[in-house]
């Protein structure tokens, strides 16, 4: 184990030529970041993840039942042993055979038996509240940890000069204000991580789940070898935007239209503007060329740019799933009323629901389009969780055709 150790925590790996760990032990004049400090984080992030529950179930709760955001999930299915077996044991979506044996053998049509599919997949989808409550939570810790990010970098010299980022790296003392800014961030990524498996379940769910994981692995490499600066940096940039993907969720939830399509419209600004404009040209600028001009490139250097191009590729991505659904809203709203958050089912990154989908209706069926979300991300109204946020990051909608 020793061994293993020595090799993980290799000096030529992580740190840059000519400085060892010893370096960068703590002093009585300086305080540098040390790996062992984030350990701090997995208890944190139980604690966030417990604050959570009470916020959803005694504030965000509440709040959605004023806005009378309704509580009650879809309409059940009617009870049938037989239809359960073949749903939970075999398949959600029976194709025509196994539909034609059904019927015989219930004595059933076979558009009764769709229909009964069809109400026992919604049974699995959460409720509007259950979606608002989320989102609150979410857009209520962006908030609070954007607008904390945001006074401690006001005080900083790197905001207005990257190349502070990398000028006497790696000497560069730790905060108490910037310590609690990463333990923070990373306890709620982890939760996000952990939670992810039992929130809503969304069809972007694997992309997602490589944001969590690059956001973490980020945090973490860029504390270890006190790249904490320019980490500030990336977390605040990717905190403004999930501000406004959950905040427009939360007004399509209330059916506050208007306000839904505004700030879905500030929302898709503000994430291509910050992650397609701001993040390569401030931070990917600073990290590849002014630090390797400062103090040049070592392994962990390579492995961090790495998965800040992993992150703009998911950018990217998300990027363009916005324009694309903002494409079809506007399209769509030359012929009738304009929302942007309710798109084809073809659009859709991030289903609030099973991530099984719904037959589509047939033509004389009335649809009934529900709203759902969408981060990362990574980091749109994440994704684009998210993203997500993002969180999940886009939103989407899927057509219910219950009767």
């Amino acid at each position: 184990m020793a061994g293993i150790l020595a090799w993980f925590w290799n000096e030529r790996f992580w740190l840059p030529h000519n400085v060892t760990w010893a370096d960068l032990k703590n002093t009585e004049e300086a305080t540098f970041p040390q790996a062992e400090d984030l350990y701090l984080a997995l208890p944190l992030a139980f604690c966030i993840f417990m604050i959570r529950f009470v916020f959803e179930r005694f504030i965000a709760r509440p709040c959605a039942l004023g806005l009378k955001i309704q509580a009650n999930g879809p309409q059940k299915a009617q009870p049938s042993a037989i239809l359960e077996k073949v749903f939970t044991a075999i398949t959600k979506h029976p194709d025509e055979k196994r539909l034609e044996g059904l019927s015989k053998q219930l004595d059933w049509d076979v558009r009764t038996i769709q229909r009964w599919f069809r109400q026992r997949r919604n049974q699995e989808k959460p409720s509007t509240l259950t979606r608002f409550c989320e989102s609150m939570w979410r857009f209520t810790f962006y908030l609070y940890i954007f607008t904390y990010g945001l006074r401690f970098l006001k005080k900083t010299s790197w905001l207005w000069n990257t190349r502070e980022c990398w000028y006497n790296y790696p000497y560069q003392p730790l905060t108490v204000d910037l310590h609690y800014y990463y333990i923070v961030e990373l306890s709620f990524y982890l939760s996000l991580l952990c939670s992810q498996f039992t929130d809503i379940r969304r069809k972007d769910f694997l992309i997602m789940f490589v944001h969590h994981l690059a956001t973490i692995s980020l945090i973490t490499f860029s504390y270890v070898n006190n790249m904490a600066r320019v980490g500030t940096l990336v977390m605040c940039l990717h905190d403004a935007a999930d501000i406004l993907l959950e905040a427009a969720k939360m007004a399509n939830y209330a059916k506050c239209q208007r306000l839904c399509n505004l700030i879905f419209v500030l929302f898709s600004l503000v994430f291509i503007s910050s992650r397609l404009g701001v993040y390569p040209i401030w931070i990917l600028n600073t990290t590849l060329f002014e630090s390797w001009e400062v103090v040049g490139p070592y392994p962990s250097w390579w492995v961090f740019n790495f998965l800040l191009l992993l992150l703009q590729l998911l950018h990217s991505f998300w990027s363009y799933l916005i324009v694309k659904i903002a494409c079809r809203a506007i399209s769509r709203g030359k012929a009738g009323k304009w929302n942007p958050l309710h798109v084809s089912k073809d659009d859709r990154s991030d289903i609030e629901s099973s991530s099984d989908e719904d037959e589509v209706p047939r033509p004389t069926q009335k649809l009934h389009n529900s709203a759902t979300n969408g981060t990362g991300g990574a980091n749109a109204a994440n994704g684009a969780n998210g993203a997500n946020g993002t969180n999940g990051y886009l939103a989407g909608a899927s057509c219910s055709d219950e009767h």
